[in-house]
């Protein structure tokens, strides 16, 4: 064991594997990885990258447990160990169809399918807990390929939300001597990480916002039956309802200070109709509250980086599926009038592939931490913790 991951951890360049689901389940984000050294001093080349869909009942037996207060406990059970076979044979099918050798692979860094984040806990817990699925032992022994995998527990115990986690490999991969940079992810929610240019002070944040695609698409899957406002098309023909905008930019989230982070459990479909009902607007066409819904991501997202920007210049890049919304992009765009606007794509990263990639990038520091512990002796918040669990194929 030691000596695989210590072979491993002295090669020149590991090729890892980087998996990634979020909680819009539209998929799972495939990237294969060429990374070299560590830290600051990493190189990362994106050697194959593609989403793989979730079909509609595989993506309906998710959502029975997914940010639900009570599920069929058998159920999530059975499907914790499915979706880690399932993982496994996709990495299967992708590795025999780009003829590559499973041996040539050295690790693969899963996320797993987050089924409940709970930032902020009932008083009886009073600890921040989260649960992703898809069992990295399956994943392994089925690929035969180590697994790193639950990199969000570790980020709770050492007294942090769990998310986001993007921060660690936005530094690595987008920090800039000459540019002040805001990385922009807009999935289910919408986050963002803050790099200063010339970074010597670790001065880098990383936040969620709000909500991003999450709830205009379960309005769009409820009322349209569609899977989502694609392109932003129907936003686009809709105005916004000021009353409702008002109404849900009240709630107690959006007033909370930077770092923090939320869920569906937080933003989801009920919460919108409620307050539709309380304020007598259940009348309004389809378009303005798509329109409405859209105008509450750009708004809550550009507020909390102005806030952190404080008037200075900067960069923003924008990634994930929202960033194909036309309307966000345009409104974001429009906000930031005197900043310039652009997709992660022109950094070198299709938007899609950045998390997957993020997360291979977490495999190979915690790689580096096995080789390199901090001292047991320093203070536990100064301890910059490892993260992610080892699965091994034997």
């Amino acid at each position: 064991m030691e000596n695989k991951l210590s072979s491993i951890y002295t090669k020149k360049q590991r090729r890892i594997i980087g998996l990634m689901s979020g909680t819009s389940l539209d998929g799972l984000d495939v990237a294969i990885c060429h990374i070299e050294g560590f830290g600051e001093k990493t190189d990362c080349f994106l050697e194959y990258h593609t989403t793989i869909p979730y079909l509609p009942s595989f993506k309906k037996s998710i959502q029975k447990v997914f940010a639900k207060k009570k599920i069929d406990f058998s159920h999530l059970c059975q499907l914790n160990a499915f979706l880690g076979n399932w993982y496994a044979e996709q990495i299967n099918l992708i590795l025999s169809d780009q003829k590559i050798r499973p041996d040539k692979i050295d690790l693969i860094a899963s996320h797993g399918q987050t089924v409940q984040h709970i930032p902020h806990p009932t008083p009886f817990y009073n600890r921040p807990s989260t649960l992703q699925i898809g069992d990295a032992d399956h994943l392994a022994l089925k690929t035969g390929i180590i697994t790193f995998s639950d990199f969000r527990q570790k980020n709770i115990a050492a007294g942090g939300e769990g998310a986001p986690l993007a921060v660690y490999g936005d530094k690595i991969l987008y920090s800039s001597q000459t540019e002040t940079r805001v990385l922009v992810n807009l999935g289910g929610i919408a986050n963002f990480t803050f790099l200063p240019k010339n970074n010597t002070k670790n001065f880098e944040i990383t936040t969620d916002t709000g909500p991003a695609n999450t709830l205009i698409d379960q309005y769009c899957k409820k009322h349209l039956h569609i899977s989502h406002d694609k392109g932003g098309a129907m936003a686009l023909q809709g105005k916004v309802n000021t009353i409702l905008l008002k109404e849900c930019k009240l709630h107690p989230f959006f007033q909370k200070s930077v770092p923090k982070s939320t869920g569906q459990e937080t933003f989801h479909l009920g919460w919108i109709e409620e307050i539709m009902k309380t304020n007598h607007l259940s009348f309004l066409p389809h378009e303005d509250i798509l329109t409405t819904l859209s105008q509450l991501t750009v708004e809550t997202l550009c507020e909390e980086i102005t806030k952190v920007t404080k008037n200075n210049p900067f960069s923003v890049y924008v990634s994930g599926g929202g960033s194909h919304n036309k309307y966000i992009m345009s409104g974001i765009t429009k906000y930031f009038m005197s900043n310039k606007v652009e997709t992660i794509d022109v950094l070198g990263m299709p938007s899609e592939a950045k998390e997957a990639v993020i997360f291979a990038i977490l495999a190979n520091e915690a790689l580096f931490k096995i080789h390199n512990p901090p001292k047991i002796s320093a203070a536990p918040k100064s301890i910059e913790v490892s993260l992610g669990k080892i699965s091994f194929p034997w």
